[in-house]
């Protein structure tokens, strides 16, 4: 049953006594606006009718999820300072002999806004109010960008990968259980052995290749034996399939058969690999060449004029940033309302297949403001071809002009490929930064997206493309914000959970930005706050939270 915030004051109400907590402090704003801030009734369907004990008041458990993202704590810290900390009291108009309660409540909140739908609240209900203030205009340009974050599992060498992925798989067969130890197989026993009852890592000199070698031998062998016997007792069992899954997956992306059939090590990494049993979600990623991570990205969208976040998202840490760009911005409209006019973005995402997206955008338009990717002065790039596609033929630097052949690519689409003569590029001056075949002349292809991505080369050296991209920058400080206040580390495993991380630390950014605007346009923000604005209906959902759920 639900718990509800009494409005009869307490004669050590933190809010009505003298204190030191600043007015215009994040706190002292918070409190002016305490009792419209959240409002109990907004949650009541996750709550039973008339039965069962009081619960919290899901007001108060909401104003100290927003702290608690604000200020980077712990669920139990932030229990501590709402019994012992000024400011805490004051924000959230506690008395200051309030007594607290048990940290796992914050974890069942969380879990009931999930399991409910509703970890968009805080989000969406200041979206609302910065769009009903006129914060927010019908016409928005956006700001995007990503960032890294890390995950909340240990990133693990493959033996340990195998090794935790094989206790996993029998753990899920029922062999944690001392009940299902009886009877077994000798086989059976020393794998229950080895990876529940013992799990520790091998005791071998791990400086000898040749004992690593064996050992890896065996844990394959031991591999192997789990997944037979997890396909002869529960071979139709979703649990049971998907940590089966995990472990063929960890040893097809790093393992590799020698001619003996021996498991090796394998080259490099696998584009997908899983780096943790304890997180399987999380990945490599990389921001840069030099800049690697183990963990997630973070998409954030931001409206240009207000400032305010639009849309945050967990997005997978592997795969370019701008494959995410539509998705954003569909959720940004269906958070709003309002209509996307144009995006800024850095170069990462200037691939044709966006341009061609936003051109054809419905109802309007959206003007893709982002540069494509130049050449470096070590390589002659395509751009440094004249290629007339009526005509069907490419000039090279030199002036060399060829024909171009039709092509189709997999999905069917049609492209030109114009082949140069090998014996005119071995007598260019160029040969040795343009050519990198040994065989054949320079050739070159055109893109599906070839007109598109045309424009924009020509488009980006213009001084008006320059004059408006300059203001991309602003997203850098926004995301500074979020990551002052703890974006880079993810403290939940599931996307599910990491998703309501990113919302709600987003929601506690953008009520400090809505008490700056309402204070700068002279906008009772009380007001709005307390006539309970409708927020919109939760925007397109992601796959992961899809699945989680």
């Amino acid at each position: 049953m639900m718990g509800r915030r009494e409005r009869q004051r307490s004669l050590f109400d933190a809010q009505t006594l003298p204190h030191q907590v600043p007015a215009d402090s994040f706190y002292g704003r918070m409190a002016a606006h305490s009792d419209v801030l959240f409002a109990d009734e907004d949650l009541e369907g996750m709550y039973c009718a008339d039965n069962g004990r009081t619960s919290l008041p899901p007001s108060l458990m909401s104003g100290m999820t927003l702290l608690q993202f604000h200020d980077d704590v712990s669920d139990r810290e932030a229990v501590e300072r709402a019994k012992y900390d000024l400011r805490w009291k004051v924000a959230l108009g506690l008395s200051l002999d309030y007594a607290g309660f048990d940290p796992s409540s914050l974890s069942y909140f969380r879990k009931r806004l999930v399991d409910n739908g509703q970890e968009r609240y805080a989000f969406a209900r200041f979206i609302a109010v910065g769009r009903a203030a006129g914060f927010i205009s019908d016409t928005v340009t956006l700001l995007t960008d990503t960032t890294a974050a890390q995950g909340a599992g240990a990133v693990q060498d493959t033996y340990t990968l195998i090794r935790k992925a094989i206790r996993k798989l029998l753990q899920q067969l029922g062999y944690g259980k001392s009940r299902r130890r009886r009877g077994l197989s000798p086989r059976v026993q020393a794998l229950v052995a080895t990876y529940v009852q013992r799990d520790s890592k091998a005791n071998i000199d791990w400086s000898d290749p040749q004992e690593r070698e064996t050992q890896l031998k065996q844990l394959v062998q031991d591999a192997e034996a789990s997944l037979d016997l997890a396909a002869a007792e529960h071979g139709d069992d979703a649990d049971v399939l998907a940590c089966a899954w995990l472990l063929v997956k960890i040893l097809g992306d790093d393992l590799v058969l020698d001619e003996q059939g021996d498991p090796q090590l394998g080259q490099g990494t696998a584009p997908d690999r899983v780096i943790s049993i304890t997180d399987p979600e999380m990945r490599h990623g990389r921001k840069s060449r030099a800049q690697r991570f183990d963990g997630f990205k973070v998409g954030v969208t931001a409206d240009l004029e207000s400032d305010m976040i639009l849309d945050i998202a967990d997005i997978p840490a592997a795969g370019g940033d701008g494959q995410h760009l539509l998705a954003a911005v569909q959720r940004a409209e269906a958070e709003t309302g309002a209509t996307v006019e144009r995006v800024l973005a850095d170069g990462a995402y200037g691939s044709g297949q966006n341009l061609e997206a936003c051109a054809q955008h419905t109802p309007e338009p959206i003007d893709l403001c982002t540069p494509c990717q130049r050449p470096t002065d070590a390589e002659i790039d395509k751009s440094a071809f004249d290629i007339d596609l009526e005509a069907k033929a490419a000039t090279c630097p030199q002036g060399i002009i060829v024909s171009g052949r039709d092509r189709h690519d997999s999905e069917g689409r049609p492209f030109l490929c114009f082949q140069f003569p090998r014996d005119c590029c071995e007598s260019c001056p160029l040969f040795k930064r343009c050519v990198r075949s040994k065989i054949q002349g320079r050739s070159v292809r055109t893109s599906v997206h070839e007109t598109y991505l045309r424009a924009q080369r020509a488009r980006q050296d213009s001084g008006e493309f320059k004059a408006i991209y300059r203001q991309r920058s602003r997203v850098e400080r926004i995301i500074a914000e979020l990551v002052h206040h703890g974006l880079r580390k993810t403290r939940y495993i599931g996307q599910s959970k990491r998703q309501l991380q990113r919302l709600w630390l987003a929601a506690a950014v953008n009520l400090k930005r809505l008490f700056a605007l309402a204070e700068a346009k002279a906008v009772d923000l009380r007001l709005l706050l307390g006539s309970r604005q409708p927020t919109r209906a939760a925007p397109l959902a992601h796959a992961g939270a899809a699945a989680s759920r």
